[in-house]
Formats: C-alpha cells, sequence, structure tokens
C-alpha cells in the first residue's frame, strides 16, 4: 500500500533512540500517522516540526498499519512562528484541534483553511479572526455546525447578534435582548464581511470554544488547548 499528499505537519513524538512517530494532516487522505526512520537526526529535525508543509509519501504492507513516512520539504516556516508567542499560540492551538479529526478521512476544506492561516501567520491582525472562521468550520466538518442564516425566534435575516449556547442558532436583537445574558455574542465579522477587533475575534473564540466544549471535549474527556486561552487573554491586552 502507497499513497503520495500535501501534508502540514501536526506532531511530532520520540519512537526509540533515532525514530519519530509523525502526525500530519494531509490534503486529500486526512489525518495519518506514520513512522519516520532516522527521524531525529539533525537533516530531519528542521522539516519534522508542526507547521511546516511537506510532500509526504506514506507506505505500508496493510491499509491498517502505521506505516513509515517520507518527506520533502515544501515550505519550513515552524522556525520564524515559534519565534514569536502569539503566532506559535496560534500554531499549537491549530494543531490540536487538527489533532481532533478523525484518522484517515479526508477533509480538504479544513486543510485549504489551515494552509491559509499559516500562509498568513505573520499578519498579526488578520490571523486571529481567521482561526474563529477555521473553527466554524472544524464544527460544521464534525457535525456540529452553526446555523447564523436567520433568527431562531423570528426568521429574521438581519441584526443577528446573538446564537442560542443551546441550539447553536443565531437569534436577533430584538428577540434576544429580554435573555442577552444568557445567550452568547455573535460578533458582525462572522456574518458579513467587516473589519473584527480583538474584542470582536475574543467574543468568536469564546463562542466555537463553547460549541467545542460541549459537543467534543466534554464528550470525549478532553481539555481544550491552554494555548487557545493564551490568545482570548493576549488580545484583551491589545489596543482596541
Amino acid at each position: 500500500m502507497e499513497w503520495r499528499d500535501e501534508a502540514i505537519i501536526l506532531s511530532v513524538r520520540r519512537h526509540g533512540e533515532t525514530s519519530a512517530i509523525v502526525e500530519v494532516l494531509t490534503a486529500d487522505h486526512g489525518r495519518a500517522l506514520g513512522l519516520v526512520r532516522g527521524g531525529r537526526s539533525r537533516v530531519q529535525r528542521p522539516i519534522l516540526q508542526p507547521g511546516n508543509q511537506v510532500t509526504v509519501k506514506w507506505r505500508a504492507r496493510l491499509e491498517e498499519h502505521l506505516g513509515n513516512f517520507t518527506f520533502e520539504p515544501i515550505s519550513l516556516r515552524a522556525g520564524p512562528i515559534m519565534e514569536e508567542p502569539f503566532r506559535l499560540a496560534g500554531l499549537s492551538t491549530l494543531a490540536a484541534l487538527s489533532q481532533l479529526l478523525p484518522e484517515r478521512e479526508p477533509h480538504r476544506r479544513i486543510y485549504d483553511a489551515l494552509l491559509v492561516i499559516l500562509s498568513g501567520i505573520e499578519q498579526d491582525d488578520v490571523w486571529p479572526a481567521l482561526l474563529v472562521r477555521w473553527e466554524m468550520g472544524l464544527l460544521d466538518e464534525l457535525g456540529f455546525g452553526l446555523d447564523l442564516a436567520a433568527c431562531a425566534a423570528t426568521g429574521q435575516r438581519d441584526d443577528l447578534v446573538y446564537v442560542s449556547p443551546r441550539t447553536g442558532r443565531a437569534v436577533s436583537r430584538d428577540a434576544g435582548s429580554p435573555y442577552h445574558d444568557r445567550l452568547l455574542p455573535l460578533p458582525a465579522f462572522l456574518r458579513a464581511p467587516a473589519a473584527a477587533t480583538p474584542d470582536d475575534i475574543a467574543d468568536g473564540l469564546r463562542l466555537t470554544g463553547h460549541f467545542l466544549m460541549r459537543h467534543i471535549f466534554e464528550p470525549r474527556g478532553l481539555e481544550p488547548p491552554e494555548q487557545r486561552q493564551w490568545i482570548i487573554r493576549a488580545l484583551a491586552e491589545r489596543p482596541h
């Protein structure tokens, strides 16, 4: 069995004295793991870093086996990201959340969006808002997408400013006002093209975080990545 694909490295862990087990998100083969012989060598280490984009070849005798990976670099962006704590928190969050995807199940939309974020991660005023949109896409891919098209109470399609924490459906300003303390804010940039302030992005991360916790983390007995909360705190300290 053999396949070849583009991939983004998600995680690397030591295996024995010289090898590594590498987890990747591929364009067409989904999330996959494989053994890299000599993965701890000085030649391989710069390539085998989370966030790097590579061409990967997987080979195994049977499809259900772990298999062996070999890599060729496409874009080695991990080094500059690791020098910036804010961007490193973004990369760590994206990698951790990508690991929630089922193994070997294609999610091309998630892969392409992840590549867009990593390609623009030097723009600190852009990528955090893209992270919120990416998390919404992740919820949708996992079967828990939010319905922001119309008010759950009235059916109107404008002035949608809340989301029901129970149903994940949008709520209009008038319908939600009596219950605003029980509803989640819906940032305008998630409904239409609009500039996103640090507060808007933080609200967006709290919104997606609520449903990630409810539908994915809690049922699996997992905790959300700490770096994600660090991003929210860092946004609160940014100029408004």
